[in-house]
């Protein structure tokens, strides 16, 4: 498999669809008030990048970076299609959000991510990145359905990609 990755600018049925299934996959993860997903509206606001990975035109991943405050972004609404899963787009991804947010001089990216067994290769895949284990940040309060990680400092190739990611 080999993937594009693309920053979006505008919506497309398409990548809609695509981030309501993200959102339909949490519904059983934690009670709404813990699911932080953006939606796909939200997505495309001023402070946020919002990335998509495509396999022949179809969308297969997305991952966006958030402002928090000054050098400090958050990466948000990491999702790969089931049907990809495994076979490194996840990985390709994140590699490729790290990299952005080295490139533009951000030095610390976090993240809040479900507790649920359901959440476990996202942890660690995060964690092979050299996320670690925080405190609440931003406007998120202790919550035991979430986990929260970060990484600083960011720097360019912290994950390795899959050979046949692009």
């Amino acid at each position: 498999m080999s993937i594009v990755i693309e920053r979006v600018e505008s919506a497309t049925p398409a990548l809609a669809a695509f981030v309501a299934a993200h959102h339909a996959e949490m519904e059983g993860t934690a009670p709404p008030e813990s699911r932080h997903a953006l939606s796909f509206d939200r997505l495309l606001m001023p402070g946020i990048r919002l990335f998509a990975g495509y396999d022949d035109g179809r969308p297969v991943a997305t991952g966006a970076l958030a402002a928090v405050d000054e050098g400090h972004e958050e990466l948000k609404s990491m999702r790969t299609a089931p049907t990809s899963r495994g076979r490194g787009v996840g990985r390709a991804m994140l590699a490729f959000l790290i990299d952005d947010a080295a490139g533009r001089g951000i030095e610390r990216l976090s993240l809040e991510t479900g507790s649920d067994a359901f959440f476990d290769a996202a942890r660690a895949l995060y964690a092979s990145a050299g996320f670690v284990e925080c405190d609440a940040f931003g406007g998120y309060r202790p919550d035991p359905h979430s986990a929260f990680l970060t990484l600083a400092p960011v720097t360019a190739a912290a994950i390795g990609r899959d050979p046949q990611a692009r």
